[in-house]
C-alpha cells in the first residue's frame, strides 16, 4: 500500500484560544474555517507537506506528536523556548537532525526537526 499524507488535525478543548494561541506564539495563519456559521475547525496555510488543522473535541489533547519541519531549528527554539511548556529541549540526534518539542496550550505534542545538520 502506497500512501501519501496530506491532512493532520489535533484536537482541542477551545477553538478561538487555541486559533490564538496558534498564531501568536508559533505565527500561524489560519486559511479556512468550518462549518461557516460556528467553526470547531480550522486548517492552516502550508507549504507542501500535510496540511495542519485544528479542531475543537472532547478528546484532546490527541495522542501522538506532530512534527514540523523547519530551516533553521536553533533561531525557533531561541524564539519559543519562553513561550510554551518544553518537553525536551533543543538536542542533536544520533541520526543527523536537531530538534525540540513543546506543548501547545491543550497538551498536544509540536516537534520541531531540521535535518541534515553536520557538526
Amino acid at each position: 500500500m502506497k500512501t501519501r499524507l496530506l491532512h493532520v488535525r489535533a484536537n482541542v478543548e477551545d477553538l478561538k484560544r487555541s486559533v490564538q494561541w496558534y498564531e501568536e506564539v508559533l505565527g500561524f495563519t489560519v486559511k479556512a474555517t468550518w462549518p461557516p456559521e460556528n467553526p470547531n475547525y480550522v486548517h492552516f496555510e502550508h507549504e507542501g507537506g500535510a496540511m495542519f488543522a485544528l479542531m475543537e473535541h472532547e478528546n484532546y489533547p490527541t495522542p501522538g506528536r506532530f512534527n514540523f519541519y523547519v530551516d533553521n531549528v536553533d533561531s525557533l527554539w531561541d524564539k519559543l523556548k519562553n513561550k510554551a511548556e518544553v518537553l525536551e529541549e533543543l538536542f542533536s540526534t544520533p541520526y543527523g537532525s536537531r530538534k525540540f518539542t513543546i506543548l501547545d496550550i491543550d497538551g498536544n505534542e509540536l516537534g520541531f526537526v531540521q535535518d541534515n545538520i553536520t557538526d
